[in-house]
């Protein structure tokens, strides 16, 4: 059976180190009035949100609704960026509190019993090119057995590629304990990734 690698985390920094500048430039010039920078700034960055906020959230059948949330906050809040940080970590920093506030008003309202599937939403915000993601095991369970913090921060680092510095201000906490979060994340990730492969195969 094939399973996973978990991502190393170095590569996701390289990768996106220039993207992030040209997002930023994006989100600079979006709130100059440019529309087209506004269109390249929520295409760049659509992808990270959704799959931010499928993690993050209890009830990742919204993750849709919830990035078209963040993206309108965005928006709308374009006038106060000002690119001191990445706009990849400005806007992480407004889905997660697209997120929070979701979840306060879930809380205050009853749930119904018979949800549709949103395995198809949170599938779509899983990262490609993974070496066995389409043949073998999906992290989404895995993830999603992870402690809330742990999620954030390995999600924040290892999937959207966030430097620590950055994932620790919009998780309002010190990069020590992104970095404690984020290797205990791998640990549990890593040896349920071995315990899967080495569980055998059922009968046919």
């Amino acid at each position: 059976m094939i399973t996973p690698a978990l991502p190393a985390p170095r590569d996701a920094g390289r990768r996106t180190a220039s993207s992030d500048e040209s997002t930023t430039a994006w989100a600079l010039a979006a709130r100059g009035g440019d529309p087209d920078a506004v269109d390249r700034f929520v295409r760049a960055l659509h992808r990270d949100v959704v799959r931010y906020v499928a993690h993050l959230s209890a009830d990742p059948q919204a993750a849709d609704d919830l990035a078209q949330d963040t993206f309108l906050r965005a928006l709308g809040s374009l006038h106060r960026f000002e690119g001191r940080s990445s706009a990849r970590a400005w806007l992480l920093s407004i889905a997660r509190r697209a997120v929070v506030d979701s979840l306060r008003y879930a809380a205050t309202r009853p749930r119904p019993a018979d949800l549709p599937d949103w395995r198809p939403t949170a599938e779509r915000a899983q990262p490609r090119g993974l070496p066995g993601f389409e043949d073998g095991i999906a992290l989404l369970d895995l993830l999603a057995a992870l402690p809330d913090e742990r999620r954030e921060a390995f999600v924040l680092t290892q999937l959207t590629g966030l430097p620590y510095a950055e994932a620790a201000e919009i998780s309002g906490c010190p990069v020590g304990t992104v970095r404690s979060r984020v290797a205990r994340a791998r640990a549990t990730l890593t040896a349920q990734l071995a315990e899967a492969d080495a569980s055998p195969a059922p009968a046919a």
